[in-house]
Formats: C-alpha cells, sequence, structure tokens
C-alpha cells in the first residue's frame, strides 16, 4: 500500500459540508506534489544552471520538475523507469 505525508498537502472543505461544524465533512488534500520535499540535482550550481528537482518519498513514483519552474507541471516517472534512466544517463 502506498503512504504519502500529507501533513503539508493544502486541504479544502467540500462545498456540500455544513456551515456549524457539526455536520460530517470532507475534506480533499489537492496538489499533494506541491508539499513534497524537493531537492535539486547535485549537478546544480548556484547561477541558476539548468536544473531538474525530484521529490523523495513518493512511493512508486519519482515526481520531476523544473527548478526554475517551481509551480510548474510536474512530470511522474515510475520508479523502476527512473532507475533505468538514471543508469543510462550516468555512463
Amino acid at each position: 500500500m502506498r503512504e504519502y505525508d500529507l501533513s503539508n498537502a493544502p486541504w479544502r472543505k467540500s462545498s456540500y459540508s455544513g456551515g456549524d461544524g457539526g455536520e460530517a465533512c470532507v475534506e480533499v488534500a489537492y496538489d499533494f506534489i506541491g508539499a513534497a520535499r524537493w531537492r535539486k540535482s547535485t549537478y546544480s550550481d548556484d547561477n541558476g544552471g539548468e536544473c531538474l528537482e525530484v521529490a523523495d518519498g513518493v512511493p512508486g513514483v519519482v515526481p520531476v520538475r523544473d527548478s526554475k519552474v517551481v509551480d510548474g507541471p510536474v512530470l511522474l516517472v515510475g520508479a523502476t523507469a527512473w532507475t533505468h534512466f538514471i543508469g543510462t544517463v550516468a555512463v
């Protein structure tokens, strides 16, 4: 079973929730990838070089984004495919 740390994810309450707080409510986490802990490539430099960031701790996939566009799209790569990719480009 996959486990995600959603403690930093933004949450929103269902529009069907009552305003008195006593009714059962549903909250939905969105943009949980945005709550991920991102890290830059070890090949990054401090001069704004072209870099990728990856997020650790997301079982089964490796989220990848452009370090210069942190609010941009995120590519989810399967963990096995990522391992093969890194093994190929590291040669």
